[in-house]
């Protein structure tokens, strides 16, 4: 996106766009109307930087909230292996067993 100067002189403001996977320029106008479009097109670029930055700030607060979560599940997980261990259970092909009882 920006202005142009074409040989006839003149400024020019225009926009780049991907039409059919290629990038295409998008002619807008010279004057006070390329002047809008530029001022409207740098507040959208403010605001989707701010909006991925506010999705950035969530994300990690996220991440760390799963970091607690994962050492949590990591703490139950010891816990109930001892609780079943010391009940006289076994794993078995990934599930819990009782002991059989010695006659």
């Amino acid at each position: 996106m920006g202005w142009e100067k074409r040989e006839r002189g003149g400024s020019y403001y225009t926009r780049s766009k991907w039409v059919n996977g290629r990038v295409a320029r998008e002619y807008v106008g010279g004057g006070m109307v390329g002047q809008l479009a530029a001022r409207w097109d740098e507040l959208e670029r403010h605001r989707k930087e701010e909006e991925a930055a506010r999705w950035r700030e969530e994300r990690e607060r996220l991440e760390r909230s799963a970091g607690f979560l994962h050492a949590l599940a990591a703490v139950a997980e010891v816990l109930t292996r001892a609780h079943l261990l010391a009940e006289g259970c076994h794993r078995h092909k990934g599930e819990w067993r009782r002991l059989r009882e010695s006659t």
